[in-house]
């Protein structure tokens, strides 16, 4: 019997995009693959999963509620809008921290040789969730990072509420934004960590969701 059966999982997966003007935006280089890949893992495991996904081209079967949206307030009113009806939240979206504070009406032309953005944060969904979130739900949050990683992942653990935190780092080869495979470790509130070796995002997403049904 599936272990996820009768649960209700919410993913947010791929990158944001914040306007500057009607045609430019600042993003990342998430490509939305590990976070569709626990998606269908999720299903695979018998779970009714709801995938809220930034601009992405990675497809999804037909089993999963997709939501697409654009921005971060966009993924943020997403989640936030039904945060109480969900089990599970693992929040795998590469989120933009900052946002322009000022979008233009037209397009910005070129004048000077220098433009400068005033820039805004962005909606914290994981601290927002971890403010909300009853006993019996589960946070897990990502954290990629380049340096003190496991210091920085366990401070947005402890920071933001999580349960979990998936911890990846860019200086792993192999791991990270666009590729097929990832490298990762999972914190847990109860200072257990676990390390997991370069694998298909397909497989470390069942590392995932094996620890997530494994976690008391």
């Amino acid at each position: 019997m599936p272990e996820l059966r009768g649960k209700k999982v919410l993913i947010t997966a791929g990158p944001t995009h914040e306007p500057i003007d009607p045609v430019r935006f600042i993003s990342n280089h998430s490509s939305g693959k590990m976070g569709i890949a626990i998606a269908e893992e999720a299903v695979a495991n018998g779970a009714e999963v709801t995938l809220i996904c930034g601009p992405s081209n990675v497809k999804s079967s037909k089993e999963i509620n997709r939501i697409n949206v654009q921005s971060a307030q966009n993924m943020f009113d997403a989640v936030m809008a039904e945060q109480q009806e969900y089990d599970v939240f693992i929040l795998s979206a590469a989120v933009a921290d900052y946002r322009p504070k000022f979008v233009a009406e037209n397009k910005i032309k070129k004048k000077d040789t220098q433009l400068t953005i005033e820039l805004e944060s962005t909606p914290d969904i994981v601290a927002a969730l971890g403010s909300k979130k009853r006993e019996d739900q589960v946070l897990v949050g990502f954290a990629l990072e380049t340096n003190n990683e496991l210091e920085n992942a366990k401070g947005k653990l402890t920071k933001k509420n999580c349960d979990l935190i998936v911890l990846n780092s860019l200086q792993d080869a192999g791991a990270g934004f666009g590729h097929d495979t990832n490298k990762v470790s999972i914190l847990d509130r109860h200072n257990n960590i676990s390390t997991f070796e370069l694998k298909s995002k397909a497989e470390v997403a069942k590392d995932i969701l094996r620890t997530i049904i494994a976690f008391k």
